[in-house]
């Protein structure tokens, strides 16, 4: 089996993956991701016991027991490009020996969930609400560099979305990553809203902000607002709302053979057009349904 060059998979000299800087055996089979690296030790807090703690710029991991759970929480920072240096290094972890550099012959599923906070799209997301990502539209472009990428994603759904949108080229094309369903069924139970989510590349005008900077489509949001789309079980989806790293996360997780998905904790209505800046005081709410769930 050929083994992957060192310029491609980088390790540490301590054997330790190049970004995260954990080792293979300090990865747990379940893991949640929070992208504020502060987060990292909400969640462990409520651990009742601790294997290892590794912090590397903005990528904080602590492993540990939840309820006889090992679990891995690791923070990402913000956006879908560092969820391809996480997802990737988490892969790696995973299902290639250090050691040889080669894939190991027994491939290991990793079951993830993102836990994050949100802008609300809809009147029936106020803030407080907890969303579960069943699908997620890409604005960012990532998993359109990697092959397969038309295997994993919803390409009706894609199609019907630019024609809504009247959708631009030179924004590169959207795509549509599904979460996986059994995760959501058993995480986002009967007291989330289950939706379409916009990940975006940007917080301000990729989601629609306008301070200084005008944006090319005045008119983005109203229509990503009355977006609808119906399943071919004859449900309707809408998109619920904004965050950053959902698609890359559902679609890499789906082509690297992974269980993810994304919930979080509406902290804007965009619809309402109001805040909440106080938001760290309640998503730990968020945070024990998921350790719960997973």
């Amino acid at each position: 089996m050929q083994a992957f060059p060192p310029s491609e998979l980088i390790i540490n000299e301590d054997g330790s993956a190049f970004h995260l800087h954990l080792r293979p055996e300090q990865l747990a089979d379940k893991i949640i991701l929070v992208g504020d690296p502060g987060r990292v030790s909400t969640v462990a807090s409520h651990f009742d016991s601790r294997e290892c703690e590794v912090q590397s710029r903005e990528f904080h991991s602590i492993t540990g027991t939840y309820k006889e759970k090992r679990i891995t929480v690791l923070s990402t920072g913000i956006g879908c490009d560092n969820i391809d240096i996480v997802m990737n290094e988490l892969d790696a972890l995973a299902n290639i020996d250090f050691n040889t550099r080669t894939e190991l012959p027994r491939h290991r599923t990793l079951t993830i969930v993102r836990v994050g906070t949100c802008g609300g799209m809809q009147p029936e997301t106020p803030i407080g609400t907890f969303v579960a990502s069943v699908k997620s539209i890409g604005f960012d472009g990532l998993l359109n560099y990697y092959d397969g990428r038309n295997d994993v994603c919803d390409l009706q759904l894609e199609e019907t979305f630019r024609q809504h949108m009247s959708w631009s080229p030179l924004k590169g094309a959207p795509y549509v990553a599904t979460a996986d369903a059994e995760l959501i069924d058993r995480v986002a139970g009967s007291d989330m809203v289950r939706g379409i989510t916009i990940a975006c590349g940007g917080f301000y005008g990729p989601q629609g902000r306008q301070i200084r900077l005008r944006i090319q489509d005045p008119e983005q949001n109203r229509k990503i607002e009355s977006f609808r789309y119906t399943q071919p079980d004859g449900s309707v989806l809408k998109v619920c709302n904004f965050e950053m790293e959902s698609s890359a996360l559902a679609g890499l997780s789906a082509l690297l053979g992974h269980k993810a998905m994304t919930c979080c904790m509406v902290i804007a209505n965009r619809y309402a057009q109001e805040m909440n800046t106080e938001y760290k005081n309640t998503i730990d709410t968020l945070i024990q349904l998921v350790l719960e769930r997973i």
